[in-house]
């Protein structure tokens, strides 16, 4: 049965484990290298051999050369154990033939290879063969010396098995070694993992445990702390704006519920009945308005990209949110002053969108406006430079506590003589979540007795 492709894939991902997997490679690797070093070594060897045989046959037929060459009167002693020689002469007739008769039967055709050293294959094994020829006054004679070949063949089947059995051995005590050293080398992971299972079994405030080598498990380790710690704060918040959010819906809920329980009393005035249903949509308003608020936070929240938006758009939406503050101004004697320069960066692309651009702008000129008496001065800039767009807005209302200044941008936080009139105090957070999506900088700068500075840095989109 043939296993589907991909499934012998996810197959393999989940039963093989790290260890086996350095292992089983590491193994690999090393079976690689001692294969091809026992090729070469085994080539090497085969090498010498050849040459060691080709020296002796070279041996064997010197003294007969040296004879040759003497005129005959050199005495020549017979080839040793396991040598052979035969001398030609010119008209191939044997003067001397030691040769097995197989290779004696040869002769003719081993002169025609003459000058070379070859391996002639016999009857039950082979011979190695050098036929050599020599001038002399009578003509060219020639000598043929021949050993058996089992001694190479001997040797290098010795060498073969030696080398099989030596590779087989490394790579076994290789595999185990890398065995023991991916064991050893992940017994820091599997105590980690441990020490995260009794985190989440026991939970608390307890972290992962670094090691007092300063490596990659130990970096991991710090890493995880680090991730764990920003789970808790985010858990935290969580439980916070949950705990924050069910106070702030439940004393309009009871408000409400106490206005309609009196709207529905016998013998209401209609005037008692419309002031109580006023009443009501009041605080169905102030309710309405803190679920947009939360709405508009998970959705900063879970959003990944902040949106996109010309510098051009931006100073549009900006001078609108100036007219809309000033349509909120009402009878009050406030005057809202705003200016815009885009030094020629229209173009530019900011990393915001501009719904979410002039969300920010009208939280904090709301809360100006609301900390504003009968009569103040609201001064708005915009500014378009070349790495983004900066963006001022300073009030004359009074400034706020200073203890607040280091809470002003938390979710649900309000100071004690609130800029945010009967807000929940998620204007100033909304607008730190917006700037934060876009990767930009949010700073409040408060002057007791005089007033509050906010600024806006948003900056440019990276290209796409």
């Amino acid at each position: 049965m043939r296993w589907p492709r991909r499934g012998w894939r996810s197959l393999n991902l989940r039963t093989v484990n790290i260890r086996s997997r350095i292992t089983g490679g590491s193994l690999l690797i090393a079976i690689l290298i001692s294969v091809v070093a026992g090729i070469l070594i085994y080539s090497q060897v085969q090498r010498i051999v050849s040459d060691g045989q080709a020296a002796v046959l070279q041996n064997v037929e010197a003294p007969y050369i040296r004879a040759l060459g003497g005129a005959g009167t050199e005495e020549v002693d017979p080839p040793g154990l396991g040598q052979f020689v035969a001398v030609v002469d010119g008209g191939d007739a044997s003067q001397i033939d030691t040769l097995p008769p197989e290779l004696s039967r040869k002769i003719p055709a081993l002169l025609l290879r003459g000058g070379t050293t070859f391996s002639v294959p016999v009857a039950g094994g082979s011979f190695l063969v050098r036929v050599t020829t020599v001038p002399t006054d009578s003509g060219d004679w020639h000598v043929i010396s021949a050993i058996d070949d089992h001694v190479q063949a001997s040797v290098l089947s010795q060498v073969a098995w030696l080398l099989i059995g030596s590779i087989a051995g490394i790579n076994v005590a290789f595999g185990a070694a890398s065995w023991l050293i991916g064991s050893a080398a992940l017994s820091p992971v599997t105590r980690l993992r441990r020490s995260a299972a009794e985190l989440v079994a026991a939970g608390g405030t307890e972290l992962l445990p670094v090691g007092p080598a300063h490596d990659e498990i130990a970096e991991l380790a710090e890493t995880l702390n680090e991730l764990i710690l920003q789970l808790r704060a985010s858990a935290e918040r969580e439980r916070q704006i949950v705990s924050d959010a069910s106070h702030e819906l439940r004393t309009p809920l009871a408000i409400l519920t106490t206005q309609l329980e009196l709207a529905q009393k016998e013998g209401v005035s209609p005037e008692q009945l419309r002031s109580d249903v006023s009443a009501a949509q009041r605080t169905l308003a102030r309710l309405a308005g803190l679920a947009t608020s939360l709405l508009e936070l998970s959705r900063l929240d879970a959003r990944a990209g902040s949106g996109r938006a010309s510098v051009a758009a931006l100073a549009a939406e900006f001078a609108d949110c100036a007219d809309r503050a000033r349509q909120r101004i009402g009878v009050r004697d406030i005057r809202i002053d705003y200016s815009i320069d885009t030094h020629d960066h229209d173009e530019a692309v900011i990393a915001v969108a501009a719904s979410d651009f002039g969300r920010a702008c009208d939280n904090i000129i709301g809360n100006s406006l609301a900390a504003t008496g009968d009569k103040g001065l609201i001064t708005l800039q915009f500014t378009g430079a070349g790495d983004g767009v900066h963006v001022r807005i300073a009030d004359d209302a009074g400034g706020m506590d200073e203890e607040f200044v280091s809470h002003a941008f938390d979710r649900f936080s309000r100071a004690d003589h609130a800029r945010t009139g009967t807000g929940a105090g998620l204007g100033l957070a909304i607008v730190h979540g917006i700037v934060a999506s876009a990767g930009g900088a949010v700073t409040l700068a408060n002057t007791p007795g005089s007033g509050v500075t906010i600024d806006l840095r948003f900056p440019r989109a990276e290209e796409a």
